[in-house]
Order: C-alpha cells, then sequence, then structure tokens
C-alpha cells in the first residue's frame, strides 16, 4: 500500500469540507499514489470543526488555533482556505513549520503579503507549497493544455480567459468578508477569482506586459445581518485588457475576465486561445466538450468533440461518462501530492512564483483604473 500523508486543514468551511471530500474518494482514483489522510482541523467556529470529526475518524487534533497543529510532528502537510488578511501570517507560519502547503488564492492580500509568503518559500525549498486552482484539471481543458504544448495553434492571435457568476445578483444577499476590503483586499474579484482566469495563460508563458483595467462596483450595500446595511467596497467585475508575447516573440491582446455579477452564469471558467494553425476552447458550462477549428484557409467551422472521462491521473470511472467539479478538486489535490511525493506529472497546481505574477498584474491594474491608462508591469 502506498505511503500515508498526514494532512491537518486549516479553515473548515466550504472548500476545506471539498478537501476532506475528495480525500475520502481516493479509492476513485485508479493509480496508486500516496493517500491523503486527514488527521487535523482548525476553525474558530466549533460547529464546523465538528463536521470534520463527526465524518473522519482519523481526526487527532481539533483546534481554534492553527499554531496547536503546524508544531505537531505528525502532521506532513496543510490544505489552507482562510480570508486573504491572514494568508501572509499562516501561510508563513506554516512554511516556516516546515509542513507542505496547499493554499487559496490570491497567496496574500496584497502585494506586499505576497512577497512575504514568496520569501519564506525561497528560505525553505524542501517545502513544496501550491495555489488552489482546480479547473485546469477538466480532461477537455487539458486537452487544450496538451495543444499549447505541442505547439498546435501556431501563432497566437488572442488569449481570452474568464471566470463569471452570477450569485451577488440578489441585492439582498447579505454582506460577507468577500465584499469588505479589510478581509479581501483591494484587488477585490481580481484577488478571489483572477488565479483561476491567469493558470494556464501564465504556465504557457504568456505573460502580460501591460494592462488596461475596467473595474467596476455594482451593488454599493448590503444588509448586514443584524438589520442594517454594510457598504460593499471591493469591485464586483473587472476585465483586464493585456498585451502578451506568444514562445515566437509575436505579440497578441491576452483578455482577462472575473465576475461575481455575469447575469445568466452560475459559476463558470471560460478558456479560449486563437491561433494561426488551430483554435480551441473549453468551458466549464459544456464540461465534456473540447470545441476546436483548424486553420485551413478556406471557411472554418468549430467541431465538438466529448472528451468524456479521461482525467489527468486515471480514474475508475469509464471514459464514457462525465467529469464534474468535485472529481476536479480530486484532481487537484492528486496532483499536489504527486508533486509533495516526487511524482512526475504533465499538468501541477499553481506555483507560489506564478502567485507573485499575479499580484504584480493585480496591482498594475489598480493604477490602469485609478489613471485611466495602460500600465506596463514589470518582471
Amino acid at each position: 500500500m502506498s505511503k500515508t500523508i498526514r494532512f491537518a486543514l486549516i479553515g473548515c468551511g466550504l472548500m476545506g469540507r471539498e478537501f476532506a471530500s475528495a480525500a475520502a474518494r481516493w479509492c476513485h482514483l485508479a493509480k496508486d499514489i500516496p493517500r491523503p489522510e486527514i488527521v487535523g482541523a482548525c476553525d474558530i467556529n466549533p460547529e464546523a470543526r465538528a463536521w470534520f470529526e463527526r465524518h473522519f475518524s482519523t481526526i487527532k487534533y481539533s483546534t481554534d488555533n492553527y499554531r496547536e497543529l503546524i508544531d505537531k510532528p505528525d502532521i506532513d502537510a496543510v490544505y489552507c482556505a482562510v480570508p486573504h488578511n491572514l494568508h501572509a501570517r499562516f501561510y508563513v507560519d506554516i512554511i516556516n513549520a516546515g509542513k507542505h502547503l496547499l493554499g487559496e488564492k490570491p497567496f496574500g492580500i496584497d502585494k506586499a503579503a505576497n512577497d512575504l509568503i514568496i520569501e519564506a518559500v525561497r528560505a525553505r525549498p524542501e517545502v513544496i507549497v501550491r495555489c488552489s486552482s482546480e479547473f485546469p484539471f477538466f480532461p477537455a481543458c487539458q486537452e487544450l493544455i496538451k495543444w499549447i504544448k505541442e505547439g498546435r495553434f501556431g501563432r497566437i492571435i488572442e488569449v481570452r480567459s474568464a471566470f463569471r457568476h452570477s450569485s451577488d445578483l440578489d441585492i439582498n444577499k447579505p454582506i460577507n468578508w468577500k465584499r469588505q476590503i479589510e478581509y479581501n483586499g483591494e484587488h477585490g474579484c481580481m484577488g478571489d477569482l483572477g488565479l483561476h482566469t491567469q493558470h494556464v495563460p501564465f504556465r504557457a508563458g504568456w505573460l502580460p506586459l501591460n494592462v488596461y483595467a475596467n473595474l467596476s462596483k455594482i451593488v454599493t450595500e448590503r444588509p448586514d445581518g443584524r438589520g442594517g446595511v454594510a457598504p460593499c467596497l471591493t469591485w464586483d467585475n473587472a476585465t483586464l485588457i493585456c498585451e502578451a508575447r506568444d514562445t515566437g516573440g509575436g505579440l497578441f491582446p491576452l483578455i482577462f475576465e472575473t465576475k461575481r455579477m455575469s447575469p445568466g452564469s452560475t459559476n463558470e471558467w471560460e478558456l479560449t486561445v486563437l491561433g494561426m494553425g488551430a483554435s480551441a476552447k473549453f468551458s466549464t458550462n459544456d464540461p465534456n466538450a473540447f470545441w476546436f477549428t483548424e486553420n485551413c484557409g478556406r471557411e472554418q467551422a468549430w467541431c465538438r468533440v466529448n472528451i468524456g472521462y479521461k482525467p489527468m491521473i486515471p480514474a475508475i470511472t469509464g471514459g464514457i461518462f462525465e467529469f464534474g467539479f468535485p472529481d476536479a478538486i480530486l484532481q487537484m489535490i492528486a496532483a499536489f501530492v504527486c508533486e509533495v511525493s516526487g511524482i512526475k506529472i504533465p499538468f501541477g497546481c499553481v506555483r507560489p512564483e506564478e502567485t507573485a505574477l499575479s499580484h504584480r498584474l493585480l496591482s498594475a491594474a489598480l493604477l490602469s483604473y485609478k489613471e485611466k491608462r495602460a500600465v506596463a508591469i514589470e518582471y
């Protein structure tokens, strides 16, 4: 039997439960890789911890103090999902304690916080640190990534990457921490959703050289849950129009779109690559479909291929069936476990240096919107 990697979860909300549920499905994988075991849970809400205590007999430590967990010698790795204002302190402490870390985006409330995390990563090269981003692990998106690696697109014409949802269209939805600058940061929806859109382009080497940002605050106040209202100070929607360079040196538009208020979108991630040799697109609205067209000098037609259940890390499900969000979470965690274990994989989670690229982009976007001009991005 494969070795076990003992995990503690810091932040026992929605994504913490998703992580634990995926770990409980490890037998779904057909590849023999180390198995995550949930041994610790940390949250200031005892009811949130109680869910883990009920469902996981392997829990040895349940606490509201994360330092108690990271000091335990029988914990190997941590999954951390806490508000952005806590990232720098929590992530740096976890890394310094020698625990491998899979942390939620954006890896710091701002660039200064991200710099502290990157400094800790560089000081502990033996610790594997990655950022969560599950959507590229859909098999149809993996096919698109394969085409990028193979150079099938030729010279790039344009790339569009978007993350959209619509839950905030309800103006009576109570405020939460993601709408408050002191917890979420000035980047707003860009920090919350941006790395979803940047993961594949950054991994492809398509780095934005400059950015022109259009940012929107649409709902300016929400119910505070106590009979009053509270101001919403973070950005609801953002469109970042960038110029990037492909591997052949050609310049092309690279457009990032992050929207909390997008009518008709429940939780949609979309990536489109247009090239002189071929073009392709993927959307979680049609999660098993890989769309492509090959340029042959005549009229173009989009072709739809049903990829089915053919994930990067093999699973027991037959290829004729459908792939979904819980499967993407499982694949992402399996990819992280492989990286921790030194097992080579074709595509991995977001790297710390890619989170640093993201913070440079988003800082430039804020300046662009403030000064109503395109801003160059320094690397």
